[in-house]
């Protein structure tokens, strides 16, 4: 018999954070298991502190992670491409603005094939002189396409602005840098920060014991060194402005409104995240109420609060045809004064609370979900009691809290605001 009551909708209350094992190797590296799978499939990922803040060149970060899978001492990248889809397996390296990261996964009857090769590939990149060739003219001519876009210039501007063009979250590429690269700089970069005595590792899937202790015997063979230290940068201490940049490309303008916040061991913190994701962060939020369903003005608005090792900004994105452009600007600026003026409406509050504590199951369903929450926050420094933290004010941050957090850090005079238009 047809149901002609739809379901009763619960809110969450509360996340059981999964477990995570924590293990030391023989070569002293953290290894932590994230052992909750239900196919025999394992991920490993490396994570070190071979990110921008780490990197004495500027681009040697990104150059060093881009290089890895193009080839070891005794195979060619070809070579191993074709070694991992024989065996079903795949290689990846996931670039992380703080982190170096090489991650594989594989069923785990195949990991006596392919884990050596990633081990391999770690430890003895081959990092050739026409390789670097090769990447560098693929960097240039990318880098030509993606100046043609508005959007891309508003990005490279606002970070800019946010912590000057020398700071490592702040430089921007170029053709001369990357003209610039030399391969001593990728190998110097290598062997300083790609190593057990800078970096931990995640293992996610299903695996027994004696795959355990597989895995834990290939990557005690990685050699240990001494940590890197991150280089220390002033504030930038501009003013912010409002700076609109001509652009050639098409009738659309790209708008980036925002400012430099902190990183996400701040006591405001987990505030701000609830108060961005109400103004900007999903689907039902104010920015997308107002300019998206009731103006038109754009097909998408977005407010975000984003966080690295060493900082943390807050920044509203979007496109919108020229004309709009003032009127988007000046809708923004109402909203974020509202923010301020006005307490958030309970009705409102519980409906970001529920929209976030959904978004809360998603990081920890499954074990590579929660995987990839796990390395965010270990490669930002912090424990599973920060995330605990977050989903506590999530459920009890109250209206008054958020419209202090408003009045404090979204000033209009505080926000740059970046507009790249014909």
């Amino acid at each position: 018999m047809p149901q002609k009551q739809p379901p009763v909708i619960h809110p969450v209350r509360e996340i059981n954070l999964p477990t995570v094992e924590t293990h030391v190797l023989a070569n002293g590296m953290p290894c932590y298991h994230i052992n909750r799978g239900t196919q025999d499939i394992v991920r490993v990922e490396f994570v070190c502190w071979g990110g921008r803040p780490f990197e004495l060149h500027p681009l040697v970060a990104r150059t060093t992670v881009d290089l890895l899978k193009e080839g070891s001492k005794s195979r060619d990248g070809k070579t191993i491409a074709e070694h991992f889809d024989y065996y079903g397996a795949g290689l990846s390296v996931p670039f992380q603005m703080d982190t170096g990261n090489l991650a594989m996964f594989s069923l785990v009857r195949q990991l006596p094939h392919v884990l050596p090769v990633f081990i391999e590939l770690l430890c003895e990149p081959r990092f050739a002189p026409l390789d670097l060739v090769a990447y560098q003219g693929r960097k240039q001519q990318s880098l030509r396409e993606d100046l043609g876009k508005a959007e891309v210039v508003a990005y490279r501007q606002i970070t800019e602005c946010f912590y000057g063009s020398t700071h490592p979250y702040g430089y921007n590429s170029s053709q001369e840098s990357f003209a610039a690269l030399e391969v001593e700089w990728i190998k110097e970069h290598h062997r300083r920060c790609f190593h057990a005595g800078n970096a931990f590792v995640l293992i996610s899937g299903r695996f027994d014991e004696a795959t355990t202790k597989y895995i834990h015997d290939q990557l005690a063979q990685i050699p240990a060194r001494e940590a890197v230290i991150a280089s220390q940068y002033p504030s930038v201490e501009a003013a912010p402005k409002k700076l609109h940049i001509p652009h050639p490309a098409g009738g659309q303008a790209a708008i980036r409104i925002g400012r430099r916040l902190f990183d996400r061991s701040h006591p405001d913190a987990q505030g701000m995240y609830v108060l961005t994701q109400l103004l900007g962060g999903y689907f039902g939020s104010r920015l997308m109420e107002n300019i998206r369903e009731d103006k038109g003005y754009t097909y998408n608005i977005s407010a975000a609060y984003d966080t690295l090792r060493f900082d943390g900004t807050f920044q509203i994105d979007t496109d919108v045809s020229t004309e709009y452009v003032e009127p988007t600007l000046a809708e923004i600026k109402r909203e974020l004064k509202r923010l301020q003026e006005e307490p958030v409406p309970q009705a409102e509050l519980q409906m970001v609370r529920n929209y976030l504590m959904g978004s809360f199951l998603t990081m920890v369903d499954g074990p590579f979900n929660w995987a990839e929450t796990v390395r965010t926050i270990k490669a930002e420094n912090l424990t599973l009691d920060a995330l605990r933290a977050l989903i506590h004010t999530v459920q009890t941050i109250d209206a008054p809290s958020l419209q202090r957090l408003a009045q404090q850090y979204l000033q209009d005079s505080d926000l740059w605001t970046v507009v790249v238009a014909p």
